[in-house]
């Protein structure tokens, strides 16, 4: 596995889950070796894109699980070989890696096949066709590399021979040496000259045998190409089949390889049935990154996860119960999170989770960069809606003060620009205002999911209304929500509207003592979603419990 920490809000992340989470990086890279990365679990809305962008900072890597992957595995990083090599350097390869097989690729580096120990091997069990050289479309490069041979005469740049491979012997006149041949002698002026006379495409000489000027003539002038072997008569018969091309050998069809984006729980059960030594393992592009077997599981890790801005399972990262989870900062109420081990786990209820980072900047005497500084004020100021929210507190007071002078920025000129930014609806359906920062909870069974959107002026979003209405319904119906409640917040006035869908909507009666009026309700001061509206709906709901 490897050695990285991901770093993660939760899903609908608004601007306090993307600012903290890229500040708390900052701070671990800075305190810790191992190196940690901001991830984000959804889309970025307005108002977070303005802030990034204000900043110049990225925006956070798009995940969607924390399910260990092929891509987390330290697996094999053996480069592939091209499908035009001799099995002979295959082979070579093989024993100084220590693998039992490689992948073949063309040239784009896409999987074209595997050569195997057990395709080598077999060029010295098979009976081969003594044509095999023309019939792989051997390379003399290839030839040449096997025999570790020296071309005293080539006749072209590449070619081809296409006769038999034969083991001349002393009755030259005997043997059955025909134009395009393959010719394995020593270097004896009688033997050789017939050879080349016969018709000979390639003379292979033995024993570093030395070849006169004159037959290097007479071979240039029959198109022979002539090449010396340190290798006896016999050696060189028995590996000349070895610089054939691994094309020819190589698995081609029904080859099983992994991709790294490959779950490891779903490649277990292949490897189960197939029980091949290695597998190639390809990207996105299909090139080839490396190969794995089946050690490589056994000291498969959990991926590392710092959980902040929120510590439910139903807002977190898919495949949480399959990682480690180191850390949780949040501001929240302590939910269903479970862990294998004790952690560090930071909960203060203050207004913002990047209240919570500044501190400990601050506590262990590092100075937050002047981008992260500015990411931090956004997102105190975000989540207190500039200290109007309910849940705000003095340090978060304290703490944007700090942070704007490091920042370099006017925290009120700086949030009427943001909420600006954040609030304006142009261009976007009812469907991404919803899901631009919902949540889901369970509360005494009851699946409830609570969308909050901030504007400057409720007119607004009355145009929106009725088709909001229709989406929330449709939502209840196919995802079996209980109730289904949209906050249209009044930035400016401090109030917020309810626009409710569900069977158990009377809750919201029930939890606010104000009467419905059709899907609407309007709560003067109710401005936090943690605070003024969770809280009481989980009441209402455990009273209707208890009846």
């Amino acid at each position: 596995m490897k050695d990285l920490i991901y770093i993660t809000g939760h899903k609908n992340p608004d601007t306090d889950s993307i600012c903290a989470t890229i500040a708390y990086a900052e701070f671990k890279n800075k305190t810790q070796s191992t190196p940690a990365i901001p991830v984000r679990l959804g889309e970025i809305n307005r108002e977070t894109r303005f802030v990034l962008e204000y900043f110049d900072v990225e925006p956070p890597k798009l995940i969607d699980t924390v399910k260990a992957q092929v891509s987390d595995l330290k697996i094999d990083k053996i480069a592939p070989i091209s499908s035009d090599i001799s099995l002979k350097m295959a082979w070579n390869l093989m024993k100084k890696n220590n693998v039992k097989t490689l992948p073949v690729t063309n040239e784009n580096n896409n999987l074209v096949g595997i050569v195997s120990i057990t395709n080598v091997i077999s060029t010295f069990m098979d009976v081969w066709d003594n044509n095999i050289l023309y019939k792989s479309n051997t390379k003399i490069v290839n030839i040449l590399d096997t025999l570790s041979a020296n071309p005293l005469y080539i006749t072209d740049k590449s070619p081809n021979f296409q006769g038999k491979i034969l083991l001349a012997s002393s009755d030259i006149e005997a043997d059955s040496i025909e134009n395009g041949d393959i010719v394995i002698c020593d270097a004896s002026p009688e033997i050789l000259g017939k050879i080349i006379n016969k018709g000979a495409a390639l003379c292979i000489i033995t024993n570093k045998g030395n070849v006169s000027e004159e037959l290097l003539e007479l071979a240039k002038t029959k198109n022979c190409s002539i090449i010396v072997t340190p290798h006896d008569n016999f050696t060189s018969a028995r590996l000349i089949v070895q610089s054939i091309p691994v094309s020819h050998v190589m698995s081609k069809d029904n080859i099983v390889s992994f991709s790294t984006e490959d779950f490891v729980d779903e490649i277990k059960d292949i490897m189960l049935e197939t029980r091949y030594r290695s597998y190639p393992v390809v990207d996105k592009n299909n090139s080839v990154v490396g190969s794995i077997s089946r050690y490589h599981l056994i000291s498969q890790n959990r991926k590392k996860v710092i959980l902040v801005d929120h510590n439910e399972r139903a807002q977190s990262v898919h495949g949480i119960e399959d990682a480690e989870i180191l850390e949780i900062i949040d501001h929240h109420r302590i939910a269903d999170v479970q862990t294998f081990s004790p952690i560090y786990f930071r909960n203060e209820p203050v207004g913002s989770t990047s209240t919570i980072i500044a501190s400990i900047f601050f506590e262990n005497g590092i100075r937050p960069s002047k981008k992260i500084a500015g990411l931090l004020c956004a997102a105190i100021i975000s989540d207190t809606l500039l200290f109007k929210s309910p849940t705000s507190t003095n340090v978060d007071k304290l703490m944007l003060k700090r942070l704007s002078e490091i920042a370099g920025i006017d925290p009120e000129k700086f949030s009427r620009e943001m909420f600006k930014a954040g609030t304006s609806l142009r261009d976007k359906t009812p469907e991404e205002i919803f899901h631009q920062d919902f949540k889901v909870f369970t509360v005494n069974n009851l699946k409830v999911g609570v969308s909050q959107v901030g504007t400057l002026d409720l007119e607004i979003f009355q145009p929106l209304k009725e088709d909001m209405i229709k989406l929330m319904e449709k939502k209840v119906r196919d995802n079996n929500f209980a109730l289904l409640v949209l906050m249209v917040t009044d930035i400016i006035q401090g109030g917020s509207e309810l626009i409710v869908a569900g069977e158990e909507k009377e809750l919201v009666t029930r939890a606010f003592g104000a009467k419905l009026e059709g899907n609407t309700i309007y709560l003067p001061g109710v401005i936090s979603r943690k605070k003024q509206i969770i809280p009481p709906l989980t009441s209402a709901m455990s009273g209707l419990n208890n009846a």
